[in-house]
């Protein structure tokens, strides 16, 4: 969004009449209103002519808005320009006008952020090209009538602390039509201009995403370090940091460019899941190989670049390699949310003959000296199309003064002329630290130092992504290199306690994301990291029990999305199960209690007598209407996800309640769980009567269809049992032929999200083996690139096509497909307590030696066991026993066999056949 302009004479000139809507002269019909835990009124005060009226406000640690709203109906010609005075005192925040239609489910604003109001009297004018359609579920977006205004401060994160409050004042809010051709179009982004310079050059010149096709890139990190991560592409260009500069790799070769389009490029993890990413490019004998790694602490880290250049020929090379550091991130432009992607800003350039500075900030140190360092300003032409173009390097050499660019587009590189032996190497490295003062010696032995670093960074991932052990056949190992690449996914993308599901457009914290990825730590032995996590979110808490959705720098999120309370005792008791840490649970268990409570608060309110006869039936004892499932985040809906997880909740609730002694509590929400399960149930069994269905619908008013949102009810919900079993192999059977449908492609389809992955855990708890070995194959040809081992949030069925994809890696994804994979090989049955083995494994991974699980995460211990096959007979040998309170099942394709209590082998004959 374009900063708002001041405009002290907004509607002079424009030949028309405005219409004063509102002059404020009194503050009747204004409301002050606000979102939890933040404080808002409103008073009057001498305004331009009259009155004026003014809101103050304290959001008191807490995010959310404050808000003045009157009803005020407002017809609105094709082209117009509303204009407001305003002053006052606070920090920067978002400044928003909402205009809301007669059903109050649409809105269109005008927002600014950053705004700060000024001191004295100033008019604000808002063209119909910034008022924009925000929310709501029609169809036609035009904005013609509205009934309600609202002045909005919804709070920023602060740079630094200071005042969490303040007041904005309003006056004269003033209407004028203009022709549509009059109102002014916006001047075209940055990101715009650069994607037009890009196509009037070859191929290769600028990053694949300004050149119209989607790129894809992968996430360089420490544990914990997601605010200091680095990307990098699929063609080798490295964002240091977020929003940051890159450095891209460049050959100069016979007086020729080589670019990222003028090679065969594969990418690579290191020992093929650790999270050292690696680029090869491929150009004849010649190739270029740059790995990214990140070592030390989150916050103080540095971020290492390794070069190979290598000669498969018979005769030496003489090539340049030139890595330049460009203002553009690897985030590409199609990515708007949150962390817009696309350009960034290099204004200084600055080298002392041991570092280029970029922006007086940030230092990237060669390891070895290099041949030269050269800059350009952004025009007329950017570096490589300078050199592209024949311009001797040497004439762009960086002098001792640096280089600026006041648009903030400037480009450096440096320069390394190599001679590559026949059938050998030669290595180059940088180091990006955090910290400027960072000092970095320059090692004698390059190649030998690259090696060292790369080999201790390794050994400190294999520690935290090794503490479960699974060996499967080679055609199996492609699932367990993805699972513990997941892990380490989610190591990165959170920042310090706080895991989140990205570090660009999701670097914030959502209690659904975690409590998902919480669950897959705890079983891959991650205990420390759960811990840290619940009991940094669980003190966000609102002061009424309401548990926020998500938090971030501006403190917990009010937005109200009803699954947030299940979700944050859940993540109590599966802690509690895993670890058995008292004193931990204890702490946490006030919110446990305040969130059950503030459960029976909100179902309490749709238990109203009239819902029981009529069209309302099916919203009887629900949650009340949210949007945290994402399809209805259009308009709130009734979402049997939220339902699911608040009876997760008081079960889990009433379970630490009795573990812990208080026995009030558990009668209590034991009593709560009961009804809430009997109103769940009757509410699907009228959704289902009302609408015709055969399937469990996504939400009682809708009778839609989502079987990803319904796997919860399975897993982690764990109440498939007591479901309708015709219901719910329905609604999965409806999933399988549709998803067979898209696989075969019989029908068109355009993208989808790879939360489906959680349908493979649902497919194993429903014994459809062969259908998981389907499923598994289809999403693993969406990995991209595969040898990354990550999903997007957002998989194209046109990989080249551009598009926005969320964040790459998605973490919440990651741990979506953790859980499923474990599932596999383990998973705790609900229904009779049992461990459930092998229901996912494929007959033909028990060939040979067949498989291994060690030291796999269990609320009853550490499960360790063998499964092989030969002559169609399976052996099974438990390695690490536990002792689940429905005992030990092992699942084989011609049924379950019960594992006796103290038996440590079992054999099966003619089960196991593939």
């Amino acid at each position: 969004m374009k900063a708002l302009g001041f405009l002290a004479a907004a509607l002079v000139g424009t030949g028309a009449q405005a219409t004063t809507l509102d002059t404020f002269d009194a503050t009747t019909g204004w409301v002050a209103t606000h979102t939890d835990d933040v404080s808002a009124s409103l008073h009057a005060v001498p305004g331009t002519k009259g009155q004026g009226v003014c809101l103050a406000f304290d959001f008191n640690g807490v995010s959310g808005a404050a808000s003045i709203r009157k009803t005020l109906p407002i017809d609105f010609p094709a082209g117009f320009a509303l204009s407001f005075d305003v002053r006052g005192a606070m920090p920067a925040n978002t400044l928003q006008l909402k205009l809301i239609d007669d059903s109050g489910d649409n809105v269109w604003w005008y927002q600014q952020s950053g705004f700060v109001p000024p001191t004295q009297w100033k008019t604000v004018d808002a063209t119909s090209r910034q008022v924009e359609f925000a929310w709501g579920p029609t169809k036609d977006r035009t904005l013609r009538h509205t009934r309600e205004v609202e002045f909005v401060v919804y709070k920023e994160a602060q740079p630094q602390a200071g005042p969490d409050k303040g007041e904005v004042c309003f006056d004269n809010l003033a209407l004028v039509a203009r022709k549509p051709a009059a109102v002014p179009a916006p001047a075209p982004t940055a990101n715009a201009v650069f994607e037009q310079r890009a196509t009037a050059v070859r191929r290769g010149l600028y990053p694949r995403g300004f050149s119209g096709e989607q790129s894809y890139w992968t996430i360089v990190g420490v544990d914990g370090g997601s605010r200091d991560s680095a990307l990098i592409s699929e063609d080798g260009a490295v964002e240091i940091t977020r929003g940051g500069f890159s450095i891209e790799p460049f050959l100069l070769d016979q007086g020729k460019l080589v670019t990222w389009a003028d090679v065969t490029t594969t990418q690579s993890l290191r020992d093929r899941y650790l999270p050292m990413p690696s680029v090869a490019w491929t150009k004849g004998d010649l190739s270029l190989s740059t790995t990214a790694f990140a070592q030390g602490a989150a916050g103080a880290s540095e971020l290492v670049l390794s070069y190979r250049v290598a000669n498969a020929g018979d005769a030496p090379r003489d090539v340049t390699v030139m890595l330049a550091a460009r203002p553009f991130q690897v985030n590409p432009p199609t990515q708007f949310l949150n962390a817009p992607g696309g350009i960034a800003t290099i204004r200084e350039l600055a080298w002392d003959g041991t570092a280029l500075t970029v922006n007086g900030s940030r230092k990237v140190i060669p390891l070895q000296k290099t041949g030269a360092v050269i800059g350009s300003v952004n025009t007329p032409k950017m570096l490589t199309e300078r050199i592209e173009g024949g311009e001797s390097p040497g004439s762009l050499a960086l002098g001792a003064n640096g280089l600026r660019d006041a648009s903030g587009f400037a480009q450096g590189a440096l320069l390394y002329p190599v001679h590559v032996p026949a059938h050998g190497h030669v290595d180059l490295g940088l180091v990006v630290p955090v910290a400027q003062d960072d000092a970095v010696a320059v090692p004698t032995d390059v190649s030998a130092w690259l090696a060292s670093h790369a080999d201790a960074v390794a050994a400190q991932w294999r520690e935290k992504l090794d503490r479960v052990s699974i060996t499967v056949p080679a055609v199996a190992q492609p699932i367990v290199d993805t699972m513990k690449s997941g892990i380490g996914q989610i190591l990165i993308s959170r920042d310090g306690p706080a895991l989140q599901p990205g570090t660009r457009s999701y670097s914030r914290t959502w209690v659904r994301d975690g409590a998902m990825m919480l669950e897959g730590l705890l079983r891959t032995g991650h205990d420390d990291v759960a811990r840290e996590f619940i009991t940094w979110y669980a003190p966000h808490q609102f002061l009424n029990g309401k548990v926020p959705c998500c938090v971030d720098t501006r403190g917990s999120d009010p937005v109200p999305e009803n699954d947030s309370h299940g979700e944050l005792i859940s993540s109590v008791a599966e802690l509690w199960r895993y670890t058995h840490d008292r004193a931990t649970v204890e702490a946490l268990y006030p919110h446990v209690r305040k969130a059950a409570e503030y459960m029976d608060t909100l179902r309490a309110s749709e238990r109203q007598p009239a819902r029981l006869q009529g069209a309302d039936r099916a919203l009887y004892g629900l949650m009340p209407a949210s949007i945290s499932h994402e399809g209805y985040s259009a308009k709130p809906m009734h979402s049997y996800w939220d339902d699911f997880w608040a009876l997760k909740g008081y079960e889990d609730a009433a379970d630490l309640a009795t573990a812990l002694g208080h026995a009030d509590d558990a009668s209590r929400f034991g009593t709560s769980r009961d009804q809430f399960r009997d109103d769940l149930h009757a509410s699907i069994d009228a959704a289902v009567k009302a609408k015709g269905l055969s399937f469990i619908p996504g939400s009682a008013e809708l009778g839609d269809f989502d079987a990803t949102s319904t796997t919860i009810a399975l897993s982690p919900g764990g109440e498939g049992s007591r479901l309708p079993k015709a219901l719910v192999d329905g609604t999965f059977e409806k999933y399988w032929q549709t998803f067979v449908a898209r696989r075969d492609g019989s029908v068109a389809w355009e993208d989808y999200t790879p939360y489906e992955l959680r349908t493979i855990a649902t497919f194993v708890r429903l014994g459809w083996r062969e259908r998981t070995n389907d499923l598994i194959a289809f999403f693993f040809a969406d990995r991209r690139p595969a040898a990354w081992n990550q999903w997007a949030e957002v998989v194209g069925h046109d990989p080249r096509k551009p598009r926005f994809v969320g964040d790459m890696p998605h973490a919440w994804i990651a741990s979506d497909y953790v859980r499923s994979a474990l599932d596999l090989f383990a998973y705790d049955r609900d229904a009779d307590g049992a461990m459930v083995l092998a229901a996912g494994v494929q007959p033909a991974w028990l060939e040979g030696d067949g498989i291994t699980v060690q030291d796999l995460r269990t609320p009853y211990g550490r499960l360790g066991y063998t499964l092989k096959a030969k002559n169609g007979k399976a052996t099974l040998t438990i390695t690490q026993p536990i002792h689940p309170p429905g005992g030990l099942v092992l699942s084989l394709p011609s049924g379950e066999i019960k594992v006796t209590k103290g038996q440590t082998q079992a054999s099966v004959g003619g089960d196991a056949r593939p």
